[in-house]
Parts: structure tokens; C-alpha cells; sequence
């Protein structure tokens, strides 16, 4: 997805052809069977499993911090969502996009309350502070009586859709890969890099930390209120701590700083227990020996820090035609000579 944000117009239109081609293939696929229900269904969570690692990858890959507090922004930004869809009696074709955002929105605000004092810390204090304001986040919603305490939010319409979903994945691709490539990404990057050097620099470590953040947690309440719209329950237990280590998991086995890699591991994790179902008594057994291979054998991830651009496979390609073409070419003018 990365060639989405090269300043080419025929980029762009490749890349908005490529998009629009992969979602009308996943309905023909859809519509024609080849894909039965149940598969049709998990591409539901798998695309927001992606929404949560990309972003996170934003603050744990290319800001270089560690943030244990992604599935407390999840929650915030699902029952945000859920209780407007719930309360609010807005238009049937824009209702779901406009709880999204606003409950992006608001999880975003609690990224901005939360890195302020916390992203004054580094390394496993960060992880230890973010750990709790999550922790504080569940404990809150499980005590108050508007989002139905420990007995979860009920009623919730169930309004997550394929569609729906392949349209927030590649806005949040698109958005975080453009950031990542801008002037701004580059001083995100420079804070992971060497902090005290960027901060020298002249560039404002604290604003583009809380920006990273709260951008993160923005995402993150996106994909919630995409979670709270498909399961159409919010329970508040399924927001603690091993929710947020199962998409730390996701990040670090795709590769911190590769949104293709958080691409590719967040399908693998999403699919691989299911494809373990036959394997009931062995199942958590035989993925948590994957992850321990994989992080064994590759520990910088699934795909390192490397990037998939359609733009630059394609440019690969033809480069090489043209590198044999002119072989050919010197190697029939050097034997007729």
C-alpha cells in the first residue's frame, strides 16, 4: 500500500484501481459462493485486527515507543460508537460511518489526555503507565450504568459489514502511510531514531509524540466501534491487558515499522486459530510454538521493516525487461561485429 502516497498522478490511479480491483474481486467472491459464509465473515475481523496493528505500529514501529494501553482506546472508541448508534436516531446509510468517527474522535481526545503525562516516559515505565490508564479506562466503563456495567452493552445494531470494513482499512492504511512519507512522518521517525538528537534539531519531540498517539488511538477507537457494530455486545473483560499484548503480538510479529508486515501477520493471526479448530486440545499449544519459531528464526518479524509498493513492483519489473531487452541487444551487436 505504499505506493498510495507517491506524487505521480498515475501512481495515484494505479493504486485507486488496484483498491477498488481487490474489492470487487472479495465480492465476486463473496457473491459466487467460492467464499462460503463463515469465510465471507472473518475478513470482518481480520480488517479490523489490521486497523489495530497498523496503528499501534504507528506508536510502537515508527515512534519507538511501547504503549500497553491499545485495547483501553479499542474499548472507549466502541462504546463511543455503540451508545450513538443506540441513543441518536440518525440516517440508515450514514449512521455507521458517523459513529466511527466520532468515536475515533473520542478515543483520540483520551490519547491526547493520556500521552500528555505519559509519553514523558520511555521504554518499560511508558509500557507500565499506558498498562494502567487502560486498566483505569475498563474499570471505569465496568462501574458506570449508561454503558451497562459488568453486564456489558446490550442492543447494539449489528451494522459492520465487509464493505464497511474494506473502507476503513485502506483509510487507515492510506492515512498512516501518507503520514509515515511526509515531512511529519520524518520527524517521527527522527524521535525513534535518536530522541536527544531530533529535539536538538529543533523539531518538537512532545507534539509529535501526542500527534503519533493520539492518531494511534484514534484508529484504535475505529476499529472498537467496527468490533462493537459486528458482535452487536460490548462486554467490558474482553478489554484488558491480553487484548492488548494479542495486538502487540500482531505488530512485533509482522515487523515494527512495516505496515505490510502488520498487514500480513494481522490476516495470519486472525485465520491461523481457525484453521485450528480440528486441533482443539493442541491449538493453543501449536500457535504460541509458531509465534516462538517465527520469533526465534526471524526476530525482526514477518517482513522486517520492508514495504510492498505496487507502484515500485510494477517500476521493478519493467526496469528488468528493459535491462534484457538491452542485453539482447548488446550481446547481438557484439557477435555481428
Amino acid at each position: 500500500m505504499s505506493g498510495l502516497n507517491v506524487k505521480t498522478p498515475s501512481r495515484y490511479a494505479l493504486n485507486a484501481v488496484s483498491v477498488v480491483g481487490l474489492y470487487l474481486v472479495l465480492m465476486a467472491l463473496i457473491r459466487y459462493r467460492v467464499l462460503n459464509r463463515y469465510q465471507a465473515l472473518m475478513l470482518i475481523p481480520i480488517g479490523f485486527n489490521i486497523i489495530l496493528a497498523v496503528s499501534l505500529n504507528l506508536s510502537a514501529g515508527f515512534l519507538g515507543q511501547l504503549p500497553l494501553g491499545h485495547a483501553g482506546f479499542m474499548s472507549v472508541g466502541g462504546y463511543a460508537a455503540a451508545l450513538l448508534t443506540m441513543r441518536l436516531n440518525l440516517p440508515t446509510n450514514v449512521e455507521l460511518p458517523i459513529a466511527l468517527v466520532f468515536g475515533g474522535l473520542v478515543a483520540a481526545g483520551f490519547g491526547v489526555l493520556i500521552g500528555l503525562p505519559a509519553l514523558r516516559l520511555k521504554g518499560d515505565y511508558l509500557a507500565i503507565i499506558t498498562l494502567g490508564f487502560g486498566e483505569i479506562i475498563r474499570v471505569i466503563i465496568l462501574n458506570l450504568d449508561f454503558t451497562g456495567g459488568a453486564y456489558g452493552l446490550k442492543g447494539i445494531g449489528r451494522k459492520t459489514t465487509v464493505t464497511w470494513v474494506y473502507i476503513f482499512v485502506v483509510v487507515t492504511l492510506w492515512t498512516i502511510n501518507t503520514l509515515i512519507r511526509s515531512r511529519h512522518g520524518r520527524a517521527i521517525l527522527s524521535i525513534r531514531e535518536d530522541e536527544i538528537a531530533a529535539e536538538a534539531a529543533g523539531i518538537p519531540t512532545t507534539y509529535y509524540k501526542v500527534l503519533a498517539f493520539a492518531i494511534s488511538a484514534g484508529f484504535a477507537g475505529v476499529a472498537g466501534g467496527l468490533y462493537a457494530h459486528y458482535l452487536s455486545i460490548l462486554d467490558p473483560s474482553t478489554f484488558g491487558f491480553m487484548r492488548s499484548c494479542e495486538i502487540l503480538v500482531i505488530v512485533v510479529l509482522g515487523g515494527l515499522g512495516s505496515i505490510f508486515g502488520s498487514v500480513v501477520s494481522a490476516t495470519a493471526l486472525t485465520i491461523l486459530p481457525e484453521m485450528l479448530r480440528g486441533f482443539a486440545e493442541y491449538r493453543m499449544v501449536i500457535y504460541s510454538l509458531l509465534l516462538i519459531a517465527v520469533m526465534i528464526f526471524k526476530p525482526s518479524g514477518l517482513c522486517g521493516k520492508y514495504e510492498f509498493s505496487l507502484g515500485d513492483a510494477i517500476d521493478g519489473f519493467n526496469a528488468g525487461i528493459r535491462r534484457r531487452i538491452l542485453k539482447k541487444g548488446g550481446g547481438s551487436d557484439a557477435s555481428g561485429s
